[in-house]
């Protein structure tokens, strides 16, 4: 390299242009550069009235107040690629988004941009390369599944943001840092866009995010590793990938058959009272009755420390739960002890008002500690929700509801022990303080299905 630095001024400067540009190493790599540094041509404004122009090589979009999201699109559609770009916002304020396989304006949506999102968000909450599905189902992978990763964005610098989306996966990576991975089963084809957030104050008026260096691959896909322990949200029911199972992970359901179930009274699965072979474990209704038709279901395997993830889904003024450090050496007429992440109608059953600072709510620790969640996290009846109980070999234990950790205590501290005592369980001497326990469906005598079980052990 220094002898031809040496040997420019014989060459001369026109010489240089016969050496490979980056866009033609690009192109024979498989690239395709989506933005050419100049125009916007290939690009069309949809939804919202932002402007979008070119600025110093980079498509910059600026927000108008009282307009809508709006969205820089691709005129081609893509189905599976690796997509790269540069992007930078320079105020904390200026929320922004990648749309990937998206949809403009259908009768289900009509004036509306649609699909998923890869997220930049650069407010305290640091959900950057997260994903969010745009005018739908909204978060799909917040950053509470990935703590790690919320330093990974830079405020007023490029950032690379890389997206891989083959087949029914996509992958994020922010500045090479690995961020988010969705399994999905809906949108195998649609634009790219660059997102503009709405703005509604004159005060917000005239933010800026930054777009550059965008290029996509669509061809000879080679995936990009991600390393171990990095949590994946899979919608495919009753499934996991390749890389889930590597990581640990076990199905707890396959959806058809009862296998390491059994009835919480009993060494078998019961003979009523549970539709287990469509797909859902779903407790039957016997009218609010506890316990009183099948009763409850409880794994034959014991946890200690572990990480469970679920989907659940309610009928109106249903109760239910998913309790853990089962140990059923609790007598009882109605369910059976343990420490219970409560599935619940809030608005319609009775208990939700009872207890102490909603600490019977959904997604609570069951009469002990109330859920911090927020109401545009929870799904409205008869949609399936995503819980998630994680359990630290320190006894730290975490709940989360639609992928945000609305609940954190510690087995055995202070604050759990004073708990208990001002408890329904101050009867039961060590209660939740079992070092292994069975994991429990509940049949509080309402309809409610379950899917999605699984199950990772933590060391």
């Amino acid at each position: 390299m220094k002898n031809f630095l040496r040997m420019l001024p014989a060459i001369g400067i026109a010489a240089l242009y016969l050496l490979p540009s980056k866009s033609v190493n690009a192109q024979s790599a498989g690239w395709q550069d989506l933005f050419n540094g100049k125009t916007l041509k290939g690009w069309h404004r949809v939804a919202g009235a932002a402007e979008y122009s070119v600025e110093g090589g980079a498509i910059v979009g600026k927000s108008v107040a009282g307009s809508g999201n709006t969205f820089l699109i691709t005129d081609k559609e893509y189905s599976d690629f690796i997509l790269e770009l540069d992007a930078k916002v320079d105020d904390i304020t200026s929320n922004s988004g990648i749309q990937i396989r998206s949809h403009f304006n259908t009768p289900a949506h009509p004036g509306k941009v649609f699909g998923r999102q890869v997220e930049i968000d650069p407010s305290a909450r640091a959900w950057t390369g997260g994903v969010y599905d745009e005018a739908r189902r909204e978060w799909l992978y917040p950053l509470d599944l990935h703590p790690e990763a919320k330093t990974a964005f830079k405020l007023g610098e490029y950032n690379h943001i890389r997206i891989e989306c083959i087949g029914n996966e996509t992958k994020t990576w922010v500045n090479n840092i690995p961020i988010a991975y969705v399994v999905d089963t809906v949108d195998y084809k649609g634009f790219i866009g660059l997102q503009v957030h709405a703005v509604t104050r004159p005060e917000e008026a005239g933010k800026k995010v930054y777009f550059k260096n965008i290029r996509i691959k669509t061809v000879n896909l080679k995936p990009e590793p991600f390393p171990a322990g990095i949590y994946v949200v899979d919608y495919v029911p009753n499934h996991l990938n390749t890389y889930e199972q590597k990581d640990g992970w076990k199905l707890m359901y396959n959806g058809s058959t009862t296998d390491g179930w059994v009835s919480g009274k009993g060494s078998s699965f019961p003979a009523k009272g549970w539709d287990y072979q469509r797909g859902t474990m779903t407790v039957l209704s016997s009218e609010g009755k506890e316990s009183q038709n099948g009763g409850d279901i409880v794994t034959t395997a014991q946890y200690g420390a572990f990480d469970m993830s679920f989907q659940f889904k309610l009928t109106a003024g249903a109760n239910s739960g998913v309790k853990y450090f089962v140990t059923l050496a609790e007598k009882t007429d109605g369910s059976n002890i343990g420490l219970e992440y409560q599935v619940l109608d809030d608005e319609l059953h009775p208990d939700a008002k009872l207890g102490r600072n909603g600490d019977r709510k959904q997604a609570s620790l069951y009469d002990l500690f109330p859920a911090n969640k927020q109401a545009r996290f929870v799904r409205p009846i008869g949609a399936w929700n995503d819980g998630r109980i994680v359990v630290y070999p320190d006894n730290r234990v975490e709940h989360y509801l639609n992928g945000v950790k609305v609940l954190e205590y510690k087995r055995g501290s202070q604050e759990y022990l004073d708990a208990v005592k001002i408890s329904k369980y101050v009867v039961w001497p060590n209660f939740g303080m079992a070092p292994k326990g069975h994991i429990l469906l509940q049949d509080h005598g309402n309809q409610v299905s379950f899917r999605s079980l699984k199950i990772k052990e933590l060391n």
